[in-house]
């Protein structure tokens, strides 16, 4: 199997973990934990699939990708109470699935057109969307909406990996640098709490000030 299967599976099964800690956190059937681990292990691989136009998307042509996040999501369910902060513990996990899935993303981006700029694209929302899904059905606070660092770690992985392959280094060699910067950037807003300056707007103008 080659090293790109290699992430693609590792990072449905990590994203499928943060779907099935999101289910314990809101005391969920085992049902729900399948739900929430598939939804999230697959929700970032099926958006690229269809903006690439590869339909059927890649958990149809190869089911074992649904039998991975409904082990994982098993193991959860039996496994979630065990750990005593299950937030941190998805935010991290949700980092290393995201650096996975910036290169995976990305990789496949490159194979089907060619175009450096769609490899970013396809690597940061591959990395991202599951997340998204999972926050979205969980009714938590999206991490898209957290003050720290989160797309600029999916752009910078898949722009690293995409970058090296561009100077002709080995697979293994680009994918690992697209990780590591990936997981870096993630991992250190989570550790330091690295953010953007935010946008500060002005004060609005009151409506009968417009009209003059």
């Amino acid at each position: 199997m080659s090293l790109l299967a290699y992430l693609d599976y590792a990072g449905v099964a990590l994203f499928a973990a943060t779907g099935a800690l999101a289910a314990s956190r809101k005391q969920l059937d085992l049902i729900g934990f399948l739900f929430f681990a598939a939804v999230t292990g697959t929700g970032g691989g099926t958006l690229r699939d269809i903006v690439l136009g590869r339909v059927p998307v890649f958990w149809v042509l190869n089911p074992l990708y649904i039998v991975i996040c409904c082990v994982v999501g098993v193991v959860a369910f039996f496994t979630a109470h065990l750990v005593e902060s299950r937030y941190r513990l998805l935010l991290w996990l949700d980092a290393v699935g995201l650096a996975a899935y910036s290169v995976m993303g990305a990789a496949k981006g490159l194979a089907a057109t060619g175009s450096p700029t769609i490899a970013i694209v396809t690597g940061t929302l591959t990395a991202t969307f599951g997340g998204v899904l999972r926050d979205l059905l969980a009714n938590e606070p999206s991490v898209l909406l957290r003050p720290e660092i989160y797309i600029t770690a999916a752009l910078i992985g898949a722009g690293v990996f995409t970058g090296a392959n561009a100077l002709g280094m080995p697979l293994f060699l680009a994918s690992g640098l697209g990780i590591i910067a990936a997981f870096a950037v993630r991992g250190g807003a989570l550790w330091f709490g690295w953010t953007f300056p935010t946008y500060k707007h002005m004060p609005g103008r009151h409506p009968d000030d417009v009209m003059k």
